[in-house]
């Protein structure tokens, strides 16, 4: 018997894959065993029995192990590898389509000087006591969104049959309650939640597709017909798809595939565009490039596609957003370079942008999720591998030609699944997983640059704070959804107030 061993070079760690390694050799051939004696012939001339078969040969030796392939970039550590969470998509405030606005309270005016004191007049005689007046009506208790006394972060279970909650994506729907798009990993199927309340203390839950293995990497936002509209992967046929929700509560939503050109889907990000359609940056898998779909109708049942960034390994982790010049804003990860970078759209279509590298300080760059601030200018968050930080980059111009990079986070292994929107007060708010303890965190900008940042743990109940979501609820307050690990459940956070901390007190 002849064996032959050979083995293939072992895989990278999980994330990006290493190249294959190279075969082994061959084992050497074992030696033929000795033929079996021949039978003694028989009478009559009939054939003697079988010679036993000789012994087999012994194995040779085994072939030499092929050289390991090098490491791929940190792998995502829960369902599926790594993730692209879905930041808030848009500035806060300008999405008109969101629904009805919260304004932000005015400024206090100053106060004025104080008038010269008169000089004091003679006591007048003292007047007979009047009548008491009756009692007037109890005034209504007046509504705070900036300043609120702390109460406490209201944290939520949504849903809790079976094992669902990652790849979540939050937004505000035009009822101004919030609306959720996330994966069912039991059933391998696309969900949503739409919150019964402000604070998001219950919700109605509904699968949107559930033909195949579908929802992962899920991103929504709301469309100009004011009705959700959800990017996601399509696992089975490794395609991009979306889905456009049927009423306002997302009850139910019509499906479609925008491309199924190789593998392609992964990492999506949508927003809505000047014209009031749908704009969706991912990462196409096959041919390893950013590309982004533009919608061809408010219903998104047909999109052009166009591949912005083909300069070798790039768009994984994207995140869009519409710029203060109308056009799109992307960061995603070269992963060829282990850089943060950008690309800003041409025309409105995107059929062509413009790209940059903002950080290339180490390996950096991964879970990015992208905003405009109330300066008119990209503010993005993301992680550095290298030193297991959470950072943020502020856009020096309209196409983020360049930008300053800040550490905000550095207390262990923090900043993974990022998300950013901006609140009430016109900072930066910024959702993100701590490894290190398995904490749902957040950071809220001190400036508008967001140079520098004062976080919080919102939730430390098991493993929590994976593949984080946030944006503004119409209260002015920040609503966060999370995966909790330890239950495989889909939480939410609610902010106390509009720092999104326990710590604020009234000055």
């Amino acid at each position: 018997m002849l064996l032959v061993v050979s083995c293939s070079g072992s895989d990278g760690s999980d994330g990006e894959q290493g190249a294959q390694g190279l075969k082994g050799d061959t084992g050497a051939q074992g030696l033929v065993g000795n033929n079996g004696v021949n039978g003694v012939v028989g009478p009559s001339g009939a054939q003697g029995t079988d010679g036993k078969d000789g012994a087999d040969g012994s194995t040779g030796p085994q072939g030499l192990n092929g050289d390991a392939g090098p490491q791929g970039p940190a792998g995502e550590d829960g369902v599926d590898g790594d993730v692209g969470p879905q930041g808030d998509v848009g500035p806060a405030g300008a999405d008109g389509i969101d629904g009805e606005a919260v304004g932000l309270p005015g400024p206090k005016g100053d106060k004025g000087d104080a008038g010269v004191i008169g000089v004091a007049g003679p006591a007048g005689v003292q007047g007979l006591a009047g009548t008491a007046g009756t009692a007037g009506a109890t005034g209504s208790t007046g509504a705070s969104i900036v300043r609120n006394i702390p109460v406490s972060n209201v944290i939520t279970t949504l849903d809790a049959t079976g094992d669902v909650g990652s790849y979540s994506s939050v937004t505000i729907g035009a009822d101004g309650l919030g609306l959720i798009s996330y994966y069912d990993a039991t059933n391998e199927d696309l969900k949503v939640a739409h919150c019964s309340d402000t604070n998001c203390t219950a919700a109605t839950t509904t699968t949107l597709d559930a033909t195949g293995n579908v929802g992962e990497y899920t991103s929504i936002i709301i469309g100009a017909d004011g009705l959700g509209l959800i990017s996601y992967y399509d696992t089975t046929n490794e395609d991009l798809k979306v889905a456009h929700c049927s009423d306002t509560n997302c009850t139910a939503a019509t499906t479609t595939t925008l491309d199924a050109t190789g593998n392609v889907g992964f990492d999506p990000s949508i927003t809505i565009g000047a014209d009031g359609l749908g704009l969706i940056s991912y990462y196409d898998t096959t041919n390893e490039d950013l590309k982004v779909a533009h919608c061809s109708d408010i219903n998104c049942t047909a999109a052009t596609t166009t591949t912005l960034d083909a300069t070798g390994v790039v768009g994984r982790h994207t995140s869009v957003t519409i710029g203060a010049d109308g056009l799109g804003l992307i960061s995603y990860y070269d992963a060829n370079n282990d850089d943060l970078k950008v690309a800003h759209c041409s025309d409105t279509n995107c059929t062509a942008a413009t790209t940059n590298t903002l950080d290339a300080t180490g390996n950096v760059g991964i879970y990015t999720s992208v905003t405009i601030g109330t300066d008119g200018l990209g503010l993005i968050s993301y992680y550095d591998i290298t030193n297991g930080d959470l950072k943020v980059a502020h856009c020096s111009d309209t196409n983020c030609t360049a930008a300053t990079t800040t550490t905000l986070d550095a207390t262990g292994d923090v900043g993974r699944d990022t998300s950013v929107t901006i609140g009430a007060d016109g900072l930066g708010l910024v959702s993100y997983l701590d490894f290190t303890n398995g904490d749902l965190k957040v950071a809220h900008c001190s400036d508008t640059n967001c140079a520098a940042a004062t976080t919080t743990t919102l939730d430390a109940t098991g493993i929590v704070g994976w593949y984080t979501s946030v944006t503004i609820g119409a209260d002015g307050l920040g609503l966060i959804s999370y995966h909790d690990d330890t239950n495989s459940d889909l939480k939410v956070a609610h902010c106390e107030n509009t720092f999104c901390s326990p710590y604020f007190r009234r000055r």
